[in-house]
């Protein structure tokens, strides 16, 4: 026997019946800081060479962090060697 029981409500509705916390609050304070932040580094991400520069300065370890992430973007689609 099969039973189905559809269910109409909102996920706030859900979140409130499961007893989960309301994060909207929380998920808003990140997106302002997110957009700020990034309204703030606009004129960075519109020129390469700096962009390029703050992102190494941010990994720590320069060029050599940058060539293993492009190494193992790279290498991701490849097949394994036996």
């Amino acid at each position: 026997m099969r039973l189905t029981i559809d269910i109409d409500c909102t996920p706030e509705e859900a979140r409130a019946f499961f007893g989960m916390p309301d994060v909207q609050p929380l998920n808003d304070m990140i997106v302002a800081e997110m957009t700020r932040r990034a309204k703030d580094q606009m004129d960075t991400i519109a020129d390469p060479e700096r962009f390029v520069a703050q992102w190494m300065e941010m990994s720590g370890k320069g060029m050599d962090a940058l060539q293993g992430i492009f190494g193992a973007a790279m290498g991701a689609g490849a097949p394994k060697k036996k």
